[in-house]
């Protein structure tokens, strides 16, 4: 008797062991962060070749790399004159608000520097807060006030296992051609 109620607390035990296991786990919330990116237009390099023989601007398949200021969501204005965010020698409009750095590099697709509707770069960009960085890849659109969706692939400190989605939107330029976006990460770690 006493052998068999030790297999069936066995047995029971073993159920609810597969049970736990087996049960779908609860995901977890994305965190959310939203921030204003103003693109450094002095700090855009692009490669010599291939460029458009007409105006020197990049061609399809002409690499790049480039550099901005992070701001809170909503810092960023854009108007007929273009957008702010960035003083005519690079530094930042508010250095009071820069809340980290934002790096971009990557590949001109489409038709280069002259797309007008469409992915115009396919980048790799990296959001520094805090010390720590969160890192997409995807298309940037040339479309000023379209939502593109980029992945999130990784990232440094609390992000070193994110993942998710998240959402760029080209407010317009500035000055020195840099561009403005609108930055919603959705990271999952």
């Amino acid at each position: 008797m006493k052998q068999k109620s030790a297999l069936l607390a066995l047995l029971v035990l073993a159920v609810l062991s597969l049970t736990a296991v087996a049960a779908p786990r609860q995901a977890a919330k994305p965190d959310t962060i939203r921030v204003d990116v103003a693109e450094n237009g002095l700090r855009f390099i692009f490669d010599d070749a291939p460029v458009f023989a007409e105006d020197g601007m990049p061609a399809y398949g002409n690499s790049f790399v480039t550099e901005g200021y992070l701001y809170p969501p909503g810092t960023l204005s854009c108007n007929d004159e273009g957008c702010n965010g960035i003083l005519d020698n690079g530094e930042p409009e508010f250095p009071d608000l820069v809340i980290g750095t934002w790096s971009c590099r990557g590949f001109f697709v489409g038709d280069g520097g002259h797309t007008v509707t469409g992915p115009m770069v396919v980048t790799t960009q990296m959001y520094e807060l805090n010390g720590d960085y969160i890192v997409t890849d995807g298309f940037e659109l040339a479309d000023i006030g379209v939502a593109a969706k980029r992945s999130i692939t990784g990232g440094t400190g609390p992000y070193g296992q994110a993942r998710g989605e998240m959402q760029q939107i080209l407010l317009g330029f500035n000055q020195h051609m840099g561009v403005a976006l609108q930055v919603e990460l959705n990271v999952a770690k």
